[in-house]
């Protein structure tokens, strides 16, 4: 008697991280945080293993976070071209690993490391290996990417993280919603940026506000910063309980989308996305990383339930 074989899971391999009253599984396609929760307490949205990751939850956005308009951008005299995967704005949107399988580098009961290395293309011709490492510790969940550069030539790179954060068992419009920058991005009809602007109205969000009414799907910039260098943003549920994430210095902006016009979504959750660097950066070079051949840069953020 022969037995047909499962299909593989779209996620692939799950690594289940626990410590204390803490649970997190991450999974190997896009080394996405696929759940993460404090005494039982979604801190992220959670999604089935046998499911793609919705609206990118949970996945690592390289070697760009965002919109690259057009899927065209030169670089040191060179033009390139990637294909485009949001095609109503004509966009080439978060990157090219978000989909694809990162192998075990090192796995514990309360830590994984994952690993991929971008496969050169015409479009991006760069070797860049990706090591994210998920540990869990008394103060929350840590995440740390280690960028390498393994090509002979100057590679641009940007890093962002697609964490979809849940506001426990109440609706978004009853949790609060604080964002630690200064300046907010403007953009347009395809939302890519066109500048930055003073914090006024909606957008002014240096307290905690009621997200009752108020979408979004934008980025601020000039961040502010503790005396760790760590700056942070605070989702507050109607629990009264606060999702509190912080990004360290290697992260110049936050993306915040709370879904309006997601699908997968619907305003179930709000993304708070940090990021090396803003939408369109292979085009416009603002706080585009250019790492030399063999250089390696290490970025870090986190969450915690308080």
């Amino acid at each position: 008697m022969t037995s047909t074989p499962l299909p593989p899971l779209p996620t692939g391999r799950q690594h289940v991280l626990e410590l204390g009253d803490q649970r997190a599984v991450v999974a190997a396609v896009g080394a996405s945080l696929r759940e993460y929760t404090v005494g039982g307490r979604d801190v992220v949205l959670p999604y089935p293993q046998d499911a793609m990751a919705p609206a990118f939850s949970g996945t690592v956005l390289a070697p760009w976070p965002n919109r690259l308009r057009d899927g065209l951008y030169e670089f040191e005299g060179v033009t390139y071209d990637v294909p485009l995967n949001e095609h109503d704005r004509q966009t080439a949107l978060h990157g090219l690993v978000a989909h694809q399988t990162f192998s075990t580098v090192d796995a514990g009961s309360d830590s994984v490391t994952l690993e991929l290395v971008v496969v050169p293309t015409s479009g991006y011709p760069w070797p860049v290996r990706l090591r994210v490492t998920y540990a869990l510790a008394s103060t929350g969940l840590r995440v740390q990417t280690d960028v390498t550069n393994l090509g002979t030539s100057t590679a641009p790179f940007g890093l962002g993280f697609h964490p979809w954060l849940s506001p426990g068992d109440g609706p978004v419009d009853e949790a609060t919603l604080r964002v630690d920058a200064t300046r907010h991005v403007t953009v347009d009809t395809r939302l890519l940026p066109t500048g930055s602007e003073a914090l006024a109205g909606r957008f002014d969000l240096r307290s905690a506000t009621l997200l009752r009414g108020i979408a979004l799907d934008d980025a601020w910039l000039q961040l502010v910063r503790d005396e760790d260098g760590l700056s942070w943003v605070h989702f507050g549920g109607s629990d009264g309980r606060t999702v509190s994430m912080w990004a360290d210095a290697g992260f110049e902006a936050w993306q915040v989308c709370t879904g309006d016009f997601v699908a997968a979504i619907k305003r179930r959750g709000v993304a708070v996305e940090p990021m090396t660097c803003i939408a369109d950066a292979f085009r416009t070079g603002e706080n585009l990383i250019r790492l030399a051949p063999g250089e390696s840069r290490e970025l870090t953020w986190g969450l915690q339930l308080v």
